[in-house]
C-alpha cells in the first residue's frame, strides 16, 4: 500500500495553516474561523476524556448541516473515537436502531431530533449532547455531568493564558486502515448496514479531490447542500474544502431550489456538489422559461446564429449558479436526458460521477472537459473499476470496483460483507454498467433498487413497500419515483373488497388513508405523494421478485 499520511494531521494542519480565517458558516448566521473550531475541538476533547470516552469509542452525530455538527465531527475524528453520522430525517425508531447497533456512547442532537428521540430506548448511551450549544440534554453517568458542567474552568487551568496554534496537536500515528467513521445505509432494523470506512478511503478521496480540482479552483467559497451524514456531501462539500483552507457555508434549512439559488448568488461558490433534481429543478424553473419563446427557438435553429445565442444562454445559466464555479459535479443518480442535452449544446462545465457509501464514496469521474455525455466518467485516482461481463462494451454486466475508497465491511454483518467484496478484493456495486474502450463507464441499471431524493437523501422502496404490504386491502406493491415524487403502485385484494361491497372509489378512500397512516411513519423525504391503484398482479421473475423495471413509467 503507498505511503498514506495521516488524516488527523492535515486537519491539525489545515487549522494551524489557515488559522485567521474564516472556516464554517450557517448560511444567513454566526461564522466561526479557523481558531473558533481548533478552540471549540479542544473544549470537546477535554469533555470527552473527563468524561471517560475512549479511543475507538463510538460518538453518534444526528442533526441538520450546521458549523457545530461539523466541529462536533472533527472533534470525534480527532480524539480518536470513531464518528456514527445520522441522517436527522430518520425517524425515531430509526435513529434508536442505528445507536443500539453501532454501540454508540454518545450521541450529539440538533434541535428537531432532540424532541423526538427517547432515551429510554438507547439503554448503552452514557450521554446525549445538543449540538447547537453543547449542553447536556440526558446524562447517565457523574463524570459526564461535572465534565459538561466544570468545562470552562477546565479549559482554562489548561490553558491559563490562551489558546493558540502551538496547543492544536492530533497526531494519533493511526493505521490507514483504522475504522474512522460507521455510515449506515438505511436506518430500519432489516435493511440497516453500517458501512465501516477506514482513514484510507477518507484521505484517498480528499487526495483525488486535490488531484482533479485544486488547482482549478477560484476564490474559497463552498456551499454544503448535501447531508453530512452522506459520504457525498461530507467528502467534497465539507473535508476536502475544510483541509484546504475553504469557507464552507451550510444551508440550516430544507434547501428548497428558491433556497439554493439564492445561496448561489450570495456565496458564488468554487464549486458546485449536487444530485441531478437539484441541477434541473433550477434550470426548468430559472432558466428554460427564458428560452422557450419560438423566437429564441428559432433562433437557436440558425446554424449561423446559434452559436452566438448559446453563448448568451450559457452565461445565463452560468449566472443561475454564481457565475464563479470550475464546474458542476452531479452524482447519486441518472441524470434527465433533455436537461444533459441542453448542458452539453450550450458547453456547459457539468460533469457526472459515480460512487457509494461503501468507496466513501468515488468510483468514477471525469472532469467536464473530458466528460462523454451520458457516461458517469472513468476510475477515479486509487481506484480500479472492471465489468463482469464476456463484452463490456456492448453486453452489461456489474460495475466492480477495487482500491483505497473501499471499505472494510459491513458493521457486525460478517455475510454481507463477504458477499459484497470478494476475495480479490473487488467491490461488488449491484449496479450494471458498460465500459468503453477509452474507460468511460455507463450505467445500464441499478438493481440495488435505491431512489434517490432531492436533497441527496437514499431511498430504499423495499422498506416503504414492507410497510405498506401490511396496510388494509395491499396485496402487493411497487415504490417508484416521478420526478421528485413518490409514488406507490397497489395491486389491491379485489376478491375482499368485493365480498365487502366496496366499489372502486371506496378502494381508492381506503388507499388514501393507508398513504397518510404510512406517511407517519415514515422519513420527510420517504413520504408517498399519492397512490395509484393497479389493476393486476406484478410481473414477477422466477424468484418471484417483482420486474420492477415494467412499471417505472406507470
Amino acid at each position: 500500500m503507498e505511503s498514506i499520511p495521516s488524516f488527523n494531521a492535515l486537519i491539525e494542519k489545515s487549522i494551524i495553516d489557515h488559522w485567521n480565517l474564516d472556516a464554517l458558516t450557517d448560511y444567513k448566521g454566526a461564522t466561526l474561523q479557523y481558531h473558533d473550531v481548533a478552540r471549540k475541538i479542544e473544549k470537546l476533547h477535554i469533555m470527552f476524556e473527563n468524561s471517560g470516552v475512549e479511543k475507538g469509542d463510538k460518538i453518534a452525530l444526528c442533526g441538520r448541516n450546521s458549523a457545530c455538527w461539523a466541529v462536533a465531527f472533527l472533534a470525534t475524528l480527532t480524539y480518536g473515537a470513531v464518528a456514527v453520522p445520522i441522517l436527522h430525517e430518520f425517524t425515531a425508531d430509526q435513529i434508536h436502531n442505528i445507536v443500539n447497533h453501532s454501540d454508540a456512547k454518545i450521541l450529539f442532537v440538533g434541535d428537531v431530533v432532540a424532541t423526538v428521540i427517547d432515551a429510554t430506548k438507547m439503554p448503552g448511551l452514557e450521554g446525549i449532547i445538543y449540538i447547537p450549544d453543547y449542553s447536556l440534554v440526558v446524562s447517565r453517568t457523574d463524570k459526564l455531568t461535572y465534565a459538561r458542567e466544570h468545562l470552562n474552568e477546565m479549559f482554562g487551568k489548561k490553558y491559563p493564558k490562551y489558546f493558540r496554534k502551538e496547543h492544536v496537536s492530533y497526531y494519533h500515528e493511526e493505521d490507514p486502515n483504522q475504522m474512522a467513521l460507521i455510515n449506515y445505509t438505511s436506518g430500519t432494523t432489516g435493511f440497516s448496514k453500517g458501512v465501516m470506512i477506514p482513514y484510507r478511503a477518507l484521505w484517498s478521496n480528499f487526495d483525488f479531490a486535490v488531484k482533479v480540482m485544486g488547482a482549478n479552483l477560484k476564490g474559497n467559497n463552498i456551499i454544503s447542500i448535501l447531508p453530512l451524514a452522506h459520504m457525498y456531501g461530507m467528502a467534497f462539500e465539507f473535508t476536502y474544502e475544510f483541509l484546504t483552507g475553504k469557507h464552507i457555508f451550510f444551508l440550516t434549512r430544507v434547501p428548497s431550489p428558491a433556497i439554493i439559488a439564492q445561496a448561489f448568488t450570495d456565496i458564488k461558490p468554487t464549486i458546485i456538489i449536487a444530485v441531478p433534481l437539484i441541477i434541473e429543478k433550477i434550470i426548468k424553473k430559472k432558466v428554460f422559461p427564458k428560452i422557450q419563446t419560438n423566437s429564441i427557438q428559432i433562433l437557436r435553429q440558425m446554424p449561423v446564429i446559434n452559436r452566438k445565442v448559446n453563448e448568451k444562454i450559457r452565461e445565463q445559466v452560468v449566472n443561475a449558479f454564481g457565475g464563479n464555479f470550475y464546474e458542476v459535479i452531479i452524482g447519486g443518480a441518472a441524470f434527465n436526458q433533455d436537461v444533459e442535452k441542453f448542458l452539453k449544446e450550450i458547453n456547459f462545465p457539468y460533469t457526472v460521477g459515480y460512487g457509494a457509501t461503501e468507496c466513501a464514496p468515488i468510483i468514477c469521474y471525469a472532469p467536464w472537459n473530458d466528460f462523454k455525455a451520458g457516461s458517469c466518467g472513468k476510475a477515479a485516482l486509487h481506484m480500479e473499476v472492471k465489468i463482469k461481463s464476456p463484452d463490456p462494451e456492448h453486453i452489461p454486466g456489474e460495475i466492480l470496483a477495487r482500491g483505497l475508497n473501499v471499505m472494510l465491511g459491513y458493521y457486525k454483518n460478517e455475510e454481507a460483507t463477504e458477499q459484497t467484496i470478494d476475495r480479490d478484493g473487488w467491490y461488488h456495486t449491484g449496479d450494471l454498467g458498460l465500459m468503453d474502450a477509452q474507460g468511460n463507464v455507463f450505467i445500464k441499471g441499478r438493481s440495488k433498487n435505491m431512489l434517490l431524493s432531492s436533497n441527496g437523501q437514499n431511498i430504499y422502496p423495499e422498506e416503504i413497500e414492507d410497510k405498506l404490504n401490511s396496510m388494509q386491502l395491499v396485496v402487493e406493491s411497487v415504490v417508484i419515483q416521478k420526478e421528485d415524487k413518490l409514488v406507490g403502485l397497489v395491486f389491491p385484494d379485489f376478491d375482499e373488497a368485493k365480498n365487502m361491497g366496496f366499489s372502486h372509489e371506496d378502494l381508492e378512500g381506503i388507499m388514501e388513508q393507508n398513504r397518510q397512516e404510512l406517511n407517519k411513519i415514515l422519513p420527510a423525504y420517504s413520504k408517498l405523494s399519492f397512490i395509484k391503484i393497479h389493476d393486476e398482479e406484478f410481473a414477477k421473475t422466477p424468484k418471484k421478485s417483482i420486474k420492477r423495471f415494467l412499471y417505472q413509467d406507470a
